[in-house]
């Protein structure tokens, strides 16, 4: 939000991730974003609040936060020499005057050819377990991330070009 010149203030939203299988990663960041967005506008009424959620999806199968480390290895091992897309949902929401906007930015990343000595040299240097995917490309991204196509911001975690498009409307 900084990279938009916009005042802000981080709220974190106790809003439940839906992770359903039956809903493609589009669906699933937007409703996910949509959630947290809602959770955080009821007790901000006045407020533009904006809802994010970033998923990381092979084929058809979404890669959401792993729940341990041998998880976030899995992930990599997955992930690694493919290229795999990053999806970011985002809901814009005021309530007080009942404006809304869903949308989601798609990314292509591709990973270079890993080993699991460098999937797990790379696990100690970041804290996977709170990232889609297992990774961060702004916290070492280089040792895995071989090319991106799309937005970097959207792979960061919020569609900084998308947003700034978006609220030059609103």
């Amino acid at each position: 939000m900084r990279l938009l010149g916009r005042d802000f203030s981080v709220v974190v939203s106790d809003a439940p991730e839906c992770d359903a299988t039956h809903f493609t990663p589009h669906e699933v960041c937007q409703l996910n974003a949509h959630r947290k967005a809602r959770t955080v506008a009821k007790h901000h009424l006045d407020a533009l609040v904006i809802g994010a959620d970033t998923e990381v999806a092979l084929n058809t199968q979404i890669f959401g936060k792993p729940h341990s480390l041998k998880g976030a290895e899995e992930m990599l091992m997955r992930l690694q020499g493919k290229t795999h897309e990053v999806v970011t949902g985002v809901c814009l929401l005021h309530l007080r005057t009942h404006r809304e906007k869903l949308f989601a930015v798609n990314t292509r990343v591709k990973f270079h050819p890993l080993t699991l000595e460098q999937v797990r040299n790379y696990l100690q240097l970041i804290n996977p377990l709170d990232k889609a995917g297992a990774y961060a490309v702004q916290e070492h991204g280089e040792l895995i991330v071989e090319a991106i196509d799309g937005s970097l911001t959207n792979v960061v975690g919020l569609p900084v070009e998308a947003l700034r498009e978006e609220l030059s409307v609103w």
